[in-house]
Parts: C-alpha cells; sequence; structure tokens
C-alpha cells in the first residue's frame, strides 16, 4: 500500500500513528457507553452477538436499536473493503518476489483498472471460502480468525524485537522520527504481543469442551508447517527476497522530493 501513496516516507506513518489516536479516542467513548446501559450478564453471555442486545436494551425499541446499529454495519463493510485492498496488495507484492504459487498470474496488473485485479480476487475468494466456514462451525471459525490476529501480531512482533536486539542500529533516521519514543514504543508493541498472543489461543468458554474450545494453535501450527515446508521444497532455491530499493531510486516513491 506504500507503494501507492504520495510521500509514504511520511504520510504513512502519520496515518499509522493518526488511526490509533482516533481508535482510541472514539473506542473508549462507545466502551464507556455500552458499559453505562449493561442489561443482566446472563442474557449477554448468552447472546451471539451481545452488541445488538445492549442497544435494544438501552433505547427499548427493536427499530431504534436496528437504526444505531447502521453506523456500525456501515463501518464493518467498509473496514472489509480495507481489509480487502490491503491482503490483496499482500499478495501482489508477494507474487512480485515469487514467494507463491501462481506469482505469474497473481501479480498481473489490469490494464483497466491499473490495480493487482487477479490478486484481490484471490484474496476475495479466500475470504469468501473462511467465511463460509462459520454456517458449518462457529468453533472452526473463530479458531481461523483468531490465528490470523495471532499472524498479524507476530508479523509486527518479529521484526520489532530483531531491531531492539540488535540495539536498533539498523533505524535509519527519516523524515518522520520520534526519537527516544522509538524505543519504547518498541518495548510497549513486544509487551502487548506477548500478552495477546497467548489470549487469542484461549477458550471463550467455560468449561471447555470439543465444541468450545479454541483451536487457533492448531491452525496456527499447521499453517506453519504448510510454511516451512514450502520453504524448504520450493523457496530456499528459488526465493531471493523482494528487491531493496536504494537512495537512488527513492525519488520514485516521492522520499527526495518531500526531504528537499
Amino acid at each position: 500500500m506504500c507503494e501507492e501513496v504520495k510521500y509514504p516516507a511520511t504520510q504513512v506513518p502519520k496515518a499509522l500513528v493518526g488511526t490509533i489516536v482516533l481508535n482510541t479516542i472514539a473506542g473508549l467513548l462507545f466502551l464507556i457507553s455500552l458499559a453505562f446501559v449493561l442489561p443482566d450478564l446472563t442474557e449477554l453471555i448468552a447472546a451471539a452477538q451481545p452488541t445488538p442486545i445492549i442497544i435494544k436494551s438501552a433505547v427499548g425499541s427493536p427499530g431504534a436499536a436496528f437504526a444505531l446499529l447502521i453506523p456500525l454495519i456501515v463501518l464493518a463493510i467498509i473496514c472489509g473493503i480495507g481489509c480487502t485492498t490491503a491482503a490483496s496488495r499482500c499478495t501482489w507484492a508477494f507474487s512480485r518476489d515469487g514467494a507463491i504459487p501462481g506469482s505469474l498470474w497473481w501479480r498481473k496488473i489490469n490494464s483497466s483498472t491499473q490495480i493487482p485485479l487477479n490478486a484481490m480476487m484471490l484474496s476475495m475468494i479466500i475470504q469468501i471460502v473462511v467465511g463460509a466456514i462459520y454456517f458449518g462451525s462457529v468453533t472452526a471459525f473463530n479458531s481461523f480468525s483468531s490465528a490470523g490476529v495471532i499472524f498479524l501480531t507476530l508479523s509486527y512482533a518479529s521484526p520489532i524485537t530483531m531491531s531492539l536486539l540488535g540495539g536498533r542500529k539498523h533505524v535509519k533516521r527519516g523524515s518522520f522520527h520520534l526519537g527516544g519514543i522509538g524505543a519504547f514504543c518498541n518495548v510497549v508493541a513486544i509487551c502487548w504481543s506477548v500478552l495477546a498472543i497467548p489470549l487469542f489461543c484461549m477458550p471463550s468458554y467455560l468449561p471447555v469442551t470439543a465444541g468450545t474450545a479454541n483451536y487457533a494453535s492448531v491452525v496456527f501450527v499447521g499453517a506453519v508447517m504448510v510454511a516451512v515446508v514450502w520453504y524448504w521444497v520450493w523457496g530456499y532455491k528459488n526465493y531471493r527476497g523482494p528487491n531493496v530499493i536504494g537512495p537512488e531510486h527513492e525519488h520514485q516513491l516521492g522520499v527526495e522530493d518531500e526531504v528537499n
């Protein structure tokens, strides 16, 4: 996604920080509001989706509750579009570097839309397949969802940990720099990752049965095994990683122009 942003050296970090600040404020206001109108907890525990129950209990009208849920539904749709876009760009980037099967097909850019349409279709198909699991087994769907969060968390924590262990020597001062706060943010991110990963492996209900257990760890281990096998069978000899953009090409991303 950064490759499609003008002046990514500053605009992308600003978007990341701004998103965190905005979501923190909005999330706290939303959760505090819900906490003040909580109905009986037994009813919430039995509900598959507690938020509609809370809102209906607060306003006393199914129609009004649905109207208040419309903004949340719209936000969920927008979030889904954003996730699909990000997933398609990740798929395209890995295909560009020859990291996944069928790379020649998935890395093609549609001449009419100028987007990686094939990669986007692949991402959408995978989402539809995973979403369809919900109709067969809620437990299996939740396990895949939790495993996805675990993978995302590890993808963030791994480079941060390596950077800290190396004394942050490879962190170059760019146009957007946090100074000494950067190391503190790294430590906080790692601490959160250590907390979040086991948390998403825990069951949601007690007592734990075969139908309520969280199989996220099983999905995670299975996906890692597939990735390891694929790496040794094909990637070890053929995958060379992404091309590193040197200073002589930075102007293509708007970095040089922005600094000047």
